[in-house]
């Protein structure tokens, strides 16, 4: 694969990203919910750190999620490029291509989305408000609205812990970033054969080395 192909790759989804989590932004109120079958809705909420809602406590502990995002998309570029570069496979490419496109989907959230949209609690959003956003800039929230609570009921009582609770399957909301994301690293683990045949030989001939 290409530089300009995984760059088209990387525009179409940023594209889909941002366009959904726009309309999404400014056409629900934080909560709103479509049943698009028993397995899959569109659910609108906000998420103020990282996968899973995780959060780094304290007043700067945003900022600081933020930064690191930040730091670290160019790291994924250049890995990109040098891959490129040194002809490596089209899966790892287009695994590359999707961690960088799904990062940088979310980066844009943190640090634009609190400046152009106002809040979400109890009102549909407006885009660019004339008394300002609902956050500085670096301290935006990332828009999520994919779920598939595939299946919901209560546990076992037999079952240790959790036995008697009431569980969904699978209860994340997440966005278009974090599929790209999520794609890209499984690509890297199902086929890492493939994606790094040079390192696996290397590792071999450094074994026979040694014995």
């Amino acid at each position: 694969m290409s530089l300009k192909q995984a760059s088209a790759l990387i525009v179409v989804i940023l594209l889909i990203d941002q366009v959904s989590k726009f309309y999404i932004k400014t056409h629900f109120m934080l909560g709103d919910e479509i049943r698009v079958f028993d397995w899959f809705r569109i659910l609108f909420v906000e998420n103020k750190g990282m996968a899973w809602g995780a959060q780094i406590p304290g007043e700067y502990g945003k900022l600081l999620l933020t930064t690191f995002r930040l730091i670290a998309v160019p790291f994924i570029g250049y890995w990109l490029w040098d891959s490129v570069r040194k002809n490596g496979s089209s899966t790892l490419i287009t695994a590359i291509a999707l961690i960088f496109a799904g990062a940088v989907g979310n980066i844009i959230d943190s640090v634009f989305y609190g400046v152009i949209f106002e809040h979400s609690y109890n009102q549909v959003a407006d885009f660019m408000p004339e008394a300002g956003g609902y956050a500085p800039l670096l301290y935006g929230h990332v828009v999520d609205m994919l779920y598939f609570p595939l299946w919901s009921g209560y546990l076992p009582e037999w079952l240790p812990i959790w036995g008697g609770e009431y569980f969904t399957f699978f209860e994340p909301v997440f966005n278009i970033a974090d599929s790209a994301i999520t794609v890209g690293f499984f690509l890297l683990i199902i086929f890492n054969k493939k994606v790094f045949p040079q390192e696996k030989k290397e590792q071999e001939q450094s074994k026979e080395t040694v014995s």
